[in-house]
């Protein structure tokens, strides 16, 4: 009796499995999601920021004061964490209200990879927490997919307070998930007080020609 049929079918079951444990988490294996995890399948940065967006919530914290990031379990579809974390940026800007209108500087971005399966807090980093802003400084937070914004993707512009006393804030770019404002507390008297310091500046001095204009 011959050994090689079964010598075949070991060697094709060998192989199989081999091919098995190589595709793992990391993908498909003939059209077939792996059974531990989810393929992205090639996902744009629009696609990562739209699966991120309902992972993303502004939370307090237990002093009920300040509000802080919450990336949330989140799970695809079929309940799957992805196969390959998703990058996300988690960034602060200090907000500065002038008399010119709103300014941005950035005070900490950090980074992230994320499948969906943890909870990840972020509080306002240091100098910016409600005790330490004065009248005239808030914060924006925002949560966005890949690699950190470029000075083309940041908003154009803060608009002033609307209807509703939030500014509205405009992304120059798709890959944003979420973005939450605190405005500073009090924006006309910094607005007012910005104003009149700069007009105080620019102003030329009452004493500069005590003799009049005739002096010689």
């Amino acid at each position: 009796m011959s050994r090689t049929p079964i010598a075949l079918a070991s060697l094709t079951s060998l192989a199989a499995a081999a091919a098995l444990l190589a595709t793992g988490c990391a993908g498909r294996a003939d059209g077939v999601e792996a059974s531990g995890c989810r393929d992205d399948g090639g996902w744009s940065a629009q696609q990562q920021a739209q699966w991120l967006r309902s992972a993303v919530s502004f939370d307090e914290d237990a002093s009920g004061e300040e509000a802080v990031v919450e990336v949330r379990p989140r799970g695809t579809a079929d309940g799957r964490p992805l196969c390959a974390p998703v990058t996300v940026q988690v960034q602060f800007w200090r907000l500065t209200a002038t008399a010119s209108g709103n300014e941005l500087s950035p005070a900490l971005r950090v980074q992230l990879g994320t499948d969906g399966s943890e909870k990840r807090l972020f509080g306002l980093p240091p100098g910016l927490s409600a005790a330490e802003r004065d009248a005239c400084t808030g914060v924006l937070m925002a949560v966005y997919a890949g690699t950190p914004l470029t000075t083309d993707e940041l908003p154009e512009g803060i608009g002033r307070l609307g209807g509703d006393g939030v500014p509205e804030v405009t992304f120059q770019t798709d890959r944003l998930a979420a973005y939450r404002l605190i405005s500073p507390p009090d924006r006309e008297r910094c607005e007012a007080d910005t104003g009149a310091a700069e007009s105080a500046t620019t102003a030329p001095s009452a004493t500069s020609n005590p003799w009049g204009l005739d002096h010689r």
